[in-house]
């Protein structure tokens, strides 16, 4: 398998090789690549309608003509990776050849050869026993290629998700990441329901998301057509709580500065790739359909979401850590990750409103207030994560 982290990805379904290139390019010099963003992953509709004589899967020969090797050489090119889309079936989702259990080392033997990085593998047109078998046979034939190549499961997904159908230490085992929901579309409905998936079963979930092994939401839907800018900015929030894989899908060539504002902020980028790997957690759900979301970090720090399920206007939200039962360093700062705004000389009890936009978030970074240590007559700051970050 893949490396032990959490990448930030680009994936769109199959379309053309100059559409990839064109999506690589932009990654590569608009800022996305620096940020994290390092993965074109081609999702499915990408082959031929038949295998070759040799019974390899092949490229459309009219989408691809340069094959998927040259375009995984154009994309490391530009210092980016590829992933590419298989099915553990007879067909993929979308009518194209799959991976049978007898197709599986040879399939992994092409993908390593076409210098792919990541493998997303699917399980339509399949049963419980045949993924049962399959998914850790191709986990075993990926890391035979010799190729670091990142490996992300549905098998959960077709499983209900949680235990005792899934084991998810098991799965920790053989797979990167795993889809363990429906998929997502281009809609506010559609987000609405992962996130409250996600919050219905977060006892099981939270426990098992960690370095190198991460519950996946599915995909980034800002920049298209579905959400608002309230919208956007939860579902970018309520991700990096979740430690998700950030996979867009969007075309990066006419995104909007709203939202690449979003998905290119900083410190919310830090927060879902915050090297503890800890899957955050929704604190409370209110009558008053507020949701406070909280996210443990490295070096004392912590995120804290208030989530918006209204429909109707602005909602004032008063609190403080301790009615949160949070337990924080006796002095702290907190910093608005969307707007920039800091306050600072914030203790447990201190109370402090938030005023919250329907379907929309408030999320604050919260980091220890700089102390003075005093050594031999003199004192020096203590070291930390004390000033504002950019978002």
């Amino acid at each position: 398998m893949g490396k032990k982290s959490n990448s930030l990805l680009f994936y769109l379904f199959a379309n053309s090789e100059r559409l990839f290139i064109e999506m690589a390019d932009r990654l590569a010099e608009d800022g996305w690549k620096e940020l994290g963003y390092e993965y074109v992953n081609i999702d499915d509709c990408w082959a031929a309608k038949k295998r070759d004589s040799h019974g390899q899967l092949v490229a459309d020969p009219d989408r691809f003509p340069s094959g998927i090797k040259a375009l995984a050489q154009y994309v490391h090119s530009k210092g980016l990776k590829l992933g590419i889309y298989g099915d553990l079936g007879t067909y993929t989702c979308g009518g194209y050849p799959g991976t049978t259990l007898d197709q599986i080392k040879l399939d992994a033997q092409t993908f390593a050869s076409w210098e792919v990085d990541m493998l997303k593998l699917d399980g339509c047109y399949s049963n419980s026993s045949t993924k049962a078998v399959g998914y850790p046979l191709m986990s075993k034939a990926l890391n035979a290629t010799g190729r670091q190549i990142a490996f992300s499961c549905s098998w959960p997904a077709y499983e209900g998700g949680l235990p005792p159908k899934v084991n998810y230490t098991f799965l920790g085992e053989i797979c990167n990441l795993w889809r363990n929901y429906d998929d997502i579309d281009d809609s506010w409905e559609s987000v609405r329901g992962i996130i409250d998936w996600y919050s219905s079963h977060q006892e099981v979930l939270q426990l098992e998301a960690g370095p190198g092994r991460w519950n996946d939401p599915d995909m980034l839907i800002i920049g298209n057509f579905g959400l608002s800018y309230e919208q956007s900015k939860s579902q970018m929030a309520l991700w990096a709580i979740l430690a998700a894989p950030l996979f867009m899908s969007n075309d990066l060539r006419s995104i909007s500065t709203e939202a690449s504002s979003i998905l290119q902020n900083k410190l919310l980028i830090r927060i879902n790739q915050d090297p503890l790997g800890l899957q955050g957690r929704m604190l409370l759900k209110g009558k008053n359909k507020i949701e406070v979301w909280m996210k443990e970090l490295s070096l004392s720090t912590m995120a804290l979401a208030f989530f918006s399920q209204r429909t109707d206007m602005p909602y004032h939200y008063t609190t403080s850590l301790s009615q949160l039962n949070i337990t924080v360093p006796e002095v702290f700062s907190a910093q608005d990750v969307y707007t920039g705004w800091v306050q600072r000389g914030l203790e447990t009890d201190t109370k402090f409103t938030v005023t919250v936009n329907p379907s929309g978030v408030v999320m604050l970074f919260l980091y220890p207030e700089r102390k003075l240590i005093m050594n031999e007559g003199k004192s020096r700051p203590e070291a930390g994560p004390l000033q504002p970050l950019s978002p």
